[in-house]
């Protein structure tokens, strides 16, 4: 890649805690571009990609300058380079990325080289979370024995993935039953700020990301831009190379006000999927704003972030705050890294405070955290949203004209631990919770937690054909729910 050509003289220093970073300047950039205060922060972090990049030939001036107009005309159809920092993976399409990287070094041998200069040029993170199956269930042994039976039937993909991790620079890969591969990167892998060396000085930017999975925007509600990608772009990006797209429109959601007693994270994720998707967002970025964001913690925005592919959006993004910074030491991130995200957001007018003025948006909606209602929704439409005070009439409403068992089916027999059951439809024969949207939320994992265990004590059980199942998103959820003493069998 050339170097850059830092037309907009951005390139200068900050320090921090004793140590000196190079950066590139969206305020300098702004002496020369016009005031960008009011861009969506989501855009300024694609414009000091721009900035840092500037090559003049797939990253132009005339491409920075069209990125810092947007604020005139609210959408450009200007297509752009853009190069995120890392690219996020799951087991189902690492494997086909570390292949292609083996058969590029085969291909090296053959052509007299050095297989070793074959390495991705940008970070990879391979998460193994995508294998477990529930053989094991309704007892201690559970976890274990699944476990086991993971690593037996995936024995050949694990140990391929393990000598990928020793051969490759730049690649590292996270063990399975670590947790889910957008928990796992919330609580670990991201850093708001990325760093690395570059020509002998320290060069700090926004972490930003490509995943191949959907859900790969859950990392948004920690202010770092991400979203799924096909295995063709991610490798693409993982090998160095830009990935092309038009300067998006950006659609404001207004927060205000806050969650009343008895609403959770999941009530109020599918009233923002219900609202954004009457709204029409896709293939646009979705920025949250609003003194409500003072009242919501950073595992609830990452809730409303993971949901992006159900309101169709490419993300939602929240900008950085104190509850980032909040979440970083809590978290366990290294008091220099916060330190850092801390004064580069204030240094790139990238931080909000309840001083910081509205951004210009394409578009904009408002939501009253105080009126969002406990709802229930089905697995596969989340956008049909039912209010919990309307499920018996819409319930009764609902045309089943079979339900009542005349001619409907026929019972089923069913074994279970050598006893048959005789089942008919509308029984219910799995009980799980799982995916990231809901077992990365404190708040609510608790919740169930405590329901399951009033259960009990109120002497309810499980009907034994039953499939039960938890997976929690990552250690440190397994870790607190049996500290809270709700992981009893």
């Amino acid at each position: 890649m050339e170097p850059p050509v830092n037309s907009f003289n951005a390139k200068t220093y900050l320090t921090v805690a004793g140590q000196t970073c190079t950066i590139y300047s969206l305020p300098e950039a702004a002496k020369r571009l016009g005031d960008l205060s009011r861009l969506p922060f989501s855009l300024k972090v694609l414009l000091e990609n721009l900035l840092r990049y500037e090559d003049g030939r797939s990253v132009t001036a005339a491409d920075v300058q069209a990125l810092a107009d947007w604020l005139h005309s609210q959408t450009s159809s200007r297509e752009i380079a853009y190069r995120p920092a890392r690219v996020l993976m799951q087991d189902f399409t690492g494997v086909p990325a570390v292949v292609d990287l083996a058969a590029m070094r085969d291909a090296m041998v053959n052509l007299g080289g050095d297989p070793n200069k074959i390495n991705p040029l940008s970070p990879v993170d391979l998460v193994i979370d995508h294998s477990v199956m529930v053989d094991a269930f309704g007892s201690s042994s559970a976890f274990d024995e699944n476990v086991q039976r993971e690593f037996q039937r995936n024995h050949e993909r694990y140990a391929f993935l393990r000598w990928g991790q020793t051969a490759f620079d730049n690649f590292r890969v996270v063990p399975p039953g670590t947790g889910i591969c957008h928990q796992v990167n919330l609580e670990y892998i991201a850093q708001v700020v990325w760093t690395k060396e570059v020509d002998g000085e320290t060069l700090a930017y926004p972490d930003t990301l490509v995943g191949t999975d959907s859900h790969t925007t859950m990392i948004n509600g920690l202010a770092v831009l991400g979203w799924g990608v096909g295995g063709i772009e991610a490798e693409a990006a993982m090998l160095g190379q830009p990935i092309s797209m038009l300067i998006p429109e950006v659609v404001g959601f207004k927060l205000t006000g806050q969650l009343p007693e008895g609403a959770t994270a999941t009530d109020l994720v599918l009233t923002v999927v219900q609202m954004l998707r009457q709204k029409g967002v896709v293939g646009k970025f979705v920025e949250f704003y609003g003194d409500g964001l003072d009242h919501l913690t950073l595992a609830d925005r990452a809730t409303i972030a993971n949901m992006a592919p159900e309101y169709g959006a490419t993300c939602g993004f929240f900008p950085i705050d104190h509850e980032t910074l909040n979440y970083l030491e809590f978290s366990g991130r290294e008091p220099d890294r916060i330190a850092l995200v801390e004064a580069y957001a204030k240094a790139q007018g990238l931080w909000r405070d309840t001083h910081t003025p509205d951004p210009i948006f394409t578009d904009a909606l408002a939501l009253d955290l105080a009126t969002v209602e406990p709802s229930l929704a089905g697995p596969k439409r989340p956008q049909d949203r039912v209010r919990l005070s309307d499920l018996a009439h819409q319930f009764k409403a609902l045309d089943f004209p079979n339900f009542s068992g005349k001619g409907y089916a026929q019972k089923r027999s069913v074994p279970v631990a050598g006893t048959a059951y005789n089942l008919t439809d509308g029984d219910v024969v799995i009980a799980a919770i799982t995916s990231c949207t809901n077992t990365s939320n404190p708040s609510v994992m608790i919740g169930a937690g405590l329901v399951a265990r009033k259960a009990r004590q109120r002497g309810l059980t499980v009907k034994p054909w039953v499939k039960t199942s938890l997976a929690p998103g990552s250690q440190v959820v397994s870790d607190y729910l049996e500290q809270a003493g709700l992981q009893t069998i």
